[in-house]
């Protein structure tokens, strides 16, 4: 059910794994407050922003509409349990309980008579994303260890206690830097690629594969947490290096691709 994470690399080209990680370090940025009067993310004029943000892409300019009825569609209602609520855009200080937080992950984890399979897709179910909940701001009720790191092991059913030495305010700073609009989330959950189970079958295509599997899982989150009532949002605005860095994982191999705030 488990095997070790070193097994990985005896099938792993070292030149793909160079390469892979150096095209997706192009896509890394930093937040700190030593570089912020430095940097900027572009310059786009803000009326610019405001006529491209939110808009569909027609690539017919000829037609003005469907010629038919028929070809018109009907959104689902907001209460559809399919309809994703919007993402929180602040937190309130307001603590959750861990039963919660099992709850919400149960979609994620290996299908009751399978061995392997999950409640997401992966491509040739190589399943190289590992999710690692963060009990930020001490928030969460009846947390069952002083490990305020959690790694996931979904095909266990069960949680590995990551790391005894994690500096929980300098963590709970990295994923929410420079931002006190976004409130006070409960819980962050941190989906990390490994890079060599994501690449020794697939090479550079598995690193494609691994994307698409990000969006699964917080997708399917985002809609359990609309079953629990829960707030969520989808979260990028950190830095790379700090959060690996803080969570005590090699930043050659595991490459945080996206965080989701839950409260």
């Amino acid at each position: 059910m488990t095997t070790s994470h070193d097994e990985y690399s005896r099938f792993t080209d070292i030149k793909v794994l160079d390469e892979t990680l150096a095209f997706h370090v192009k896509g890394n940025y930093t937040l700190h407050k030593a570089t912020r009067h430095l940097s900027t993310l572009h310059h786009i004029p803000t009326q610019a922003l405001k006529k491209l943000t939110g808009k569909e892409l027609k690539l017919n300019p000829l037609t003005d509409g469907p010629e038919t009825d028929e070809l018109n569609l009907t959104a689902l209602p907001l209460h559809h349990p399919l309809m994703r609520n919007d993402s929180c855009d602040h937190f309130s200080e307001h603590p959750i309980h861990f039963n919660a937080v099992r709850s919400l992950l149960a979609p994620l984890l290996r299908k009751f008579g399978s061995e392997y399979k999950r409640g997401y897709p992966s491509a040739g179910a190589i399943f190289p994303i590992e999710i690692f909940c963060i009990n930020l701001n001490d928030m969460i009720e009846k947390w069952p260890t002083d490990c305020t790191v959690l790694h996931l092991l979904p095909a266990s059913q069960t949680f590995e206690m990551h790391s005894t030495n994690i500096n929980i305010k300098e963590l709970t700073q990295a994923v929410t830097p420079l931002n006190t609009e976004i409130g006070t989330p409960a819980l962050a959950l941190v989906y990390v690629i490994y890079l060599p189970k994501a690449i020794f079958k697939y090479r550079y295509r598995g690193y494609r594969h691994a994307l698409m599997e990000v969006g699964s899982l917080y997708m399917l989150t985002d809609l359990r947490c609309k079953e629990l009532k829960l707030d969520s949002r989808p979260w990028s605005a950190f830095t790379d290096h700090q959060i690996t860095k803080l969570l005590n994982l090699n930043p050659t191999l595991f490459l945080p691709i996206c965080i989701q705030l839950i409260g």
